[in-house]
């Protein structure tokens, strides 16, 4: 696949440059090209970056990075079971449990939302770091709502991080995602107040919390630049009227004329 000619390698983080340094020097030139283009796609064209990620995978197949970013770029385009065969890949090379929620989150992709909850419940779990074990809470609350478990989803939600009100990068999410099974249970004067309190946090837009909101309190937006909309139900010729008022004004002058020939007589 074509790599623009502005990507380097370079962009790649630091120690993603260190595990590439095990290749040949064009090799690792090549894959890290490769593996910019999956960071650069994977949010607007994940289509693409799956593509790139194959390329990566074609090149350097027993790299823990390049396996991740496979994970990563299948998991965007929902292909659960192969993300979730390269993230186990990728912790087998690492030792890491950093990618435990996502393969969580990948068996609730292929229908097995008990198997998530077993991983909930697991010691990889306790090796997370705060966004980690936050990240594998919205996980678990997943879970409990594909079995239809709303309570006890919500119940999961309840937790140190959700009550704090400091802002942290997965603040708006678990606020989010609190409001929403709130106003799945019927909890609707809840899930407002939750959705306010994710507008809050949701600095960078990762959730449609403000449309939410919105949505509950009955407003609804207008294209006000909608050509086809018009109020009087009639179509208006601009031109027309722009004549019409350009006949208007000439004949007004011609009766003043009139009116100072006939004063002058």
């Amino acid at each position: 696949m074509p790599i623009p000619e502005d990507v380097t390698g370079e962009e790649i983080d630091k120690d993603v440059r260190q595990e590439l340094q095990s290749l040949p020097k064009t090799l690792a030139e090549d894959v890290a090209k490769n593996l910019v283009m999956v960071a650069r796609l994977i949010d607007e064209d994940p289509e693409g970056a799956y593509g790139y990620s194959k390329v990566a995978l074609r090149l350097a197949s027993r790299v823990a990075a390049v396996r991740e970013a496979a994970g990563f770029a299948a998991y965007a385009n929902q292909k659960y079971a192969e993300a979730l065969a390269e993230f186990r890949a990728a912790r087998r090379m690492t030792g890491s449990a950093e990618l435990w929620p996502l393969m969580a989150d990948c068996e609730r992709g292929l229908g097995r939302p008990e198997k998530a909850l077993d991983m909930a419940g697991a010691p990889e779990v306790h090796k997370l770091d705060k966004a980690g074990q936050v990240e594998m809470r919205l996980v678990a609350a997943g879970a409990r709502r594909d079995m239809g478990q709303l309570d006890a989803a919500i119940v999961t939600l309840q937790s140190p991080e959700l009550a704090s009100n400091s802002v942290q990068p997965w603040t708006a999410r678990l606020r989010y995602a609190y409001a929403d099974a709130l106003l799945a249970a019927g909890r609707e004067g809840e899930a407002r107040e939750w959705f306010a309190k994710a507008v809050e946090a949701d600095r960078d837009g990762s959730t449609d919390a403000s449309d939410r909101l919105a949505e509950m309190d009955g407003v609804e937006f207008v294209d006000a630049f909608d050509e086809s909309d018009d109020t009087n139900g009639d179509d208006v010729d601009l031109e027309a009227v722009d004549i019409e008022d350009k006949d208007r004004d000439d004949k007004d002058r011609d009766d003043e004329d009139e009116v100072d020939e006939d004063g002058k007589g």
